[in-house]
Parts: C-alpha cells; structure tokens; sequence
C-alpha cells in the first residue's frame, strides 16, 4: 500500500468512527528582503553577490550604470537568479519637470535609459521623484509644486518615459516626496489613475510623507494606510527613520538611522511582510557600520515578530 492509499483509507476509517481528520500543513515564516549600497568595491558578479552575502542581504540596488555593455548586464542578473537576490530599484535620480529645459530634457532621457536598464536586469523597478519646480535646488520645495499644471506634466513625463520602452518585466515609480506629488496614499492612487499605464508602479518610503507632529505620532496608522491603499502596486521599500526635535518651538524633523526615530519597524514589517518579494532597502547612511546597525536593528524588530529579515 502506498502512501497515497494509506492516507486514503485512513480518512474513511476516521470519518467512520466519528473522529476529526486533522491536515498537515507546512507554514513557512514569513520574510522580508532587506538590502542596502554597498560601500567596499567589487569586480564582477562573484564579488557582488559574496558582499552581499556576507552582510546577509537578499536584495540589492543595481550595480551597474546606463552605459553597462548587454553582456556585463546579462552576466549580473544571472548571478543575482542564482543567489536569489532581488534587484530592487534602478535609481534615476533628476528633475524631469525642472523649469530648466535643459535639465528637463537630461533628465527625461535619464529615465528612459534607467528604465531600459531596469528591464533588461531584471530590476523591480526604476524609480525617480517626480520632479520639482524649484530652480535651485532639484528636489527642493515650491509653490507650483502641487499645481494642476504640474500634476499634469507630471502624467505627461511619466507616460512619455514608459512609452518610450515599453517593459514588460519591470516597472517605472514615483517615490513617495513630503512637498511634491505624490504626497500621500490618495494622491498616489490619482497618478495611478491619470497616468493609467500597467507599468506604473508605487515605490514606498514612508519616512518622506511623515511631515508635522501629527503624523509624526500616528505613523503606525500612516504605513498601514499606505499598504492599504497601494499594496498591490508596491514594488520596493526605502527603511529610514525619523526624529522629531523637542528643544526647538516650530516643529522640526529630522531623518536618522533605523533604530534611533520613531517610525514604526513592527508594523511596517508586518505589513510589507504580506507581499512577495518586495525589498526593503536602507540608505542615506555614510558608513559600512552605520548600515550594519541598521540592519541589524531592524532584524531584531523582525525577530520579535516572527519575521524573517
């Protein structure tokens, strides 16, 4: 009798004598994949993935630039398939709404290389901000920063850069900024609908729209919400926290390393948690050792939980 007809015949005599058919199921833990730049140079894939491994990331940013040669680009997402490494974002750092043409036009053609890259690594994304109208500073403040214009060109631009490569693996997002669109959930969910092209995506750093007291303080129910309403459109995660200074009389908040805020790490990690594959990557620190801290504060959030970080 084999295993199948011994589980078969068993269920009868169970359900014969009235007892409860009990089922085995095997639950895996569930994880998060953290990542982070890496600071020591490296030459080639091998020693790539081996820095990466030794930091125990299982995500990644891009490791190469627009100009990479097909096969260098080809050679680094093999390897990262191999070792089951998430590359997580190409970054496309630039204004593509400067009220500087030049700067505009460089930075819409920025995109739309860092987009082909992103496609062709293999990458879950490629991600920039919208942009901004300040002609100072590129991703600084300004008034028309949330005009009907802007939202608009903002639509335009994005439509225009997946157009023009069309991917049909990867994604092209907008991170989240506190003084330009997209400035929360809602006004995520309107690019969503006015840009309407399938491969455009959310990219979610919840730190950028915690901007005043009050959201300071409710940025448990702020991260829920932003799952709530753009889960499904998430494909990668920025990890910072925040401070909010108590010594000074108008509000003043202040980015800081993972572990020394308040951003909650319990539920923004039982939250992403819940979606597949989806990279939480650290960054704007200085040092190797201020990223190992990090990391290793947020894994033991992650501990507590039950979560795999």
């Amino acid at each position: 009798m084999n295993r199948r007809e011994f589980t078969k015949n068993m269920g009868v005599v169970m359900t014969a004598l009235n007892l409860p058919i009990l089922k085995t199921t095997v639950s895996a833990k569930p994880f998060v994949r953290l990542g982070a730049p890496l600071l020591e140079r490296f030459d080639g894939p091998d020693e790539w993935i081996a820095l990466l491994k030794k930091d125990r990331y299982r995500a990644a940013y891009c490791p190469l630039k627009t100009d990479a040669p097909a096969d260098q680009i080809k050679a680094y997402q093999t390897a990262a398939k191999r070792a089951d490494i998430v590359i997580a974002e190409v970054g496309a750092w630039s204004n593509p709404i400067s009220p500087d043409a030049d700067m505009a036009r460089t930075a819409i053609k920025k995109c739309i290389d860092s987009l082909a890259l992103s496609e062709a690594i293999g990458a879950n994304c490629c991600v920039n901000i919208s942009g901004s109208k300040n002609p100072a500073q590129w991703a600084g403040p300004h008034k028309d920063n949330f005009s009907t214009a802007t939202f608009d060109q903002i639509v335009e631009v994005t439509r225009r850069i997946i157009d023009e490569v069309k991917p049909t693996q990867t994604y092209f997002a907008l991170e989240l900024m506190p003084w330009s669109y997209p400035d929360s959930p809602d006004s995520y969910l309107r690019l969503i609908k006015a840009i309407d092209r399938k491969r455009f995506a959310v990219h979610l750093d919840p730190m950028n729209i915690i901007d005043s007291p009050r959201s300071f303080f409710s940025n448990s129910a702020l991260i829920k919400e932003c799952f709530a309403k753009l889960g499904s459109y998430i494909r990668s995660c920025h990890g910072k926290d925040i401070i909010l200074k108590e010594d000074v009389y108008t509000p003043q908040l202040v980015e800081c390393r993972p572990g020394l805020g308040q951003l909650d790490y319990t539920m923004f990690l039982t939250e992403l948690s819940k979606l597949k594959n989806i990279p939480l990557m650290l960054e704007h620190l200085s040092t190797m050792e201020a990223y190992q801290q990090a990391a290793t504060y947020i894994r033991s959030v992650g501990d507590k939980v039950g979560i795999d970080v």
